[in-house]
């Protein structure tokens, strides 16, 4: 069968409406989460986040070195990541740390849960 079709003999307006109020009442939710996605949908980020959550912070240095790239791209792909609200910065003397914000470590957390379930057993 080509295409999608849908033929039904009568429409559920109470659950259609239903459904838009669920929808309506999560907005706010979905449109942050579509946000991490995007950001986190890139593999160096999404790679950044991971090692973020493993390490609670590290700055560009270290980062440049563990994913073997110059300290320009990794600080084009952080000031990415620190616009879109997903990690902080901290200052101390003249090296910047950077974190996980605490509003967005559960949510990455979850994202990475099962990479990180099999890291765990691949390490054990």
């Amino acid at each position: 069968m080509t295409g999608s079709s849908c033929i039904r003999v009568f429409a559920d307006t109470e659950h259609i409406e239903q459904c838009q109020r669920q929808l309506t009442a999560v907005e706010p939710g979905l449109a942050a989460l579509a946000a991490v996605l995007s950001l986190a949908g890139n593999e160096v980020r999404l790679k950044m986040l991971f090692l973020l959550a493993q390490e609670q912070q590290l700055c560009v240095c270290d980062m440049a070195d563990v994913l073997q790239m110059n300290v320009s791209a990794i600080s084009q792909h952080l000031r990415k990541l620190k616009d879109g609200g997903m990690i902080q910065a901290r200052k101390v003397g003249q090296t910047v740390f950077y974190s996980l914000t605490p509003a967005q470590l559960p949510l990455v957390q979850l994202l990475l849960a099962s990479v990180s379930t099999s890291l765990t057993a691949s390490v054990a």
